[in-house]
C-alpha cells in the first residue's frame, strides 16, 4: 500500500499544465477521494493508508492538503522523477484520470457534495472506509 502522498505524485504525473491541464490542490483531493473509493469497491483494500475528511470544499487527505497547500488555488508542478505504481494500482489511477481529470476542481466539489459519503459524514470527521466502499461497489454494479 502506498501512501496518500505517492497517489497524489502519480495523478500530478497524468496532467500536462503546458496544455492547460493543470491539478490544483481542490482538485486533488477529489481525485484521491475517488481513486480511494474506486480501490477499496474493487480489491476490497484501501490504496492509501491516509483517513479521507468530510471537509466543507469536500473530502480532503489532510496531510496532502497540506503538503500542496503553498499553491493556493494555483496549479501544482508535475513532481521530479517517476512513480513506482503496481498494475493494480496505475489501472485504478488512469481510469479516475480519465474520467474525473477531465472536470475542473469546482465540478468534482458538486460532485462529491451530491454523494452519499461526504453527504452523510459531519464536517470535518473521517468518512468511513466502509462508507466509501459500500456507495462505490453500488456505483460499480448499477
Amino acid at each position: 500500500m502506498k501512501d496518500a502522498s505517492t497517489i497524489a505524485n502519480a495523478f500530478l504525473k497524468l496532467s500536462r499544465p503546458e496544455i492547460g491541464d493543470c491539478i490544483t490542490n481542490l482538485k486533488l483531493q477529489k481525485l484521491l477521494y475517488y481513486a480511494q473509493g474506486f480501490h477499496l469497491a474493487l480489491r476490497g483494500r484501501p490504496l492509501f493508508n491516509e483517513d479521507i475528511l468530510a471537509w466543507e470544499y469536500g473530502p480532503v487527505v489532510k496531510d496532502v492538503y497540506k503538503k500542496f497547500s503553498k499553491y493556493g488555488g494555483n496549479a501544482i508542478p508535475s513532481p521530479k522523477g517517476g512513480v513506482v505504481l503496481d498494475v493494480n494500482e496505475k489501472k485504478i489511477i488512469t481510469g479516475v484520470w480519465k474520467i474525473y481529470g477531465q472536470f475542473s476542481a469546482w465540478k468534482l466539489k458538486d460532485m462529491t457534495h451530491s454523494e452519499r459519503p461526504w453527504k452523510e459524514t459531519d464536517r470535518n470527521e473521517v468518512i468511513s472506509r466502509e462508507t466509501l466502499k459500500s456507495f462505490f461497489s453500488d456505483l460499480i454494479t448499477n
